[in-house]
């Protein structure tokens, strides 16, 4: 699954609408035009990818890991507004193809205030189980003796969790 598709999914499970897209990536700090937004969740070959499930679906403009990470961290000031200043802000985490699912479900579940207890649930209406350690272990800052690589069947159904909660 690549950032564009992480992108879509995360639109249509919270039901964003394209001003609502272009106002979160601002909170991130980055600017984007809503056409540059609507090409990026546009697939530029629909056609092709009907016969071969196992290709990436591709975009009319890629999304790239500075602009997924500035959109998952203009989700979390959109959902819960601006932080306070006299804060130090966390210090921002670089996206790799290692580690985005993990981030992109850290950031998520930042955004939306969820628990863990709310996050296995979301998992287990998309009919995925998994026990609450395995949650743990993929939420563990990358580094941590029992951090775990999030694969995308996890990312996947958890966003195919929220859109049954957030659109039914």
């Amino acid at each position: 699954m690549n950032n564009n598709d992480l992108l879509v999914r995360l639109r249509y499970a919270l039901d964003l609408k394209d001003e609502e897209m272009v106002d979160i990536f601002k909170l991130g700090d980055y600017l984007i035009s809503k056409e540059t937004v609507q090409r990026m969740l546009t697939k530029s070959n629909p056609q092709s990818n009907q016969t071969d499930t196992h290709t990436e679906n591709e975009y009319e403009i890629d999304c790239d890991y500075e602009q997924l990470n500035a959109f998952l961290d203009g989700l979390i000031i959109f959902k819960r507004g601006q932080q306070d200043q006299a804060k130090k802000a966390p210090q921002k985490q670089a996206l790799t193809d290692e580690n985005v699912n993990n981030v992109v479900l850290k950031k998520v579940k930042i955004a939306l205030t969820l628990t863990s207890d709310d996050m296995l649930q979301l998992l287990s209406e998309a009919g995925v189980n998994i026990s609450s350690s395995e949650l743990s272990a993929v939420l563990r800052k990358e580094g941590h003796r029992n951090y775990k690589p999030c694969g995308d069947r996890y990312v996947r159904n958890f966003l195919k969790g929220l859109a049954l909660k957030y659109r039914h």
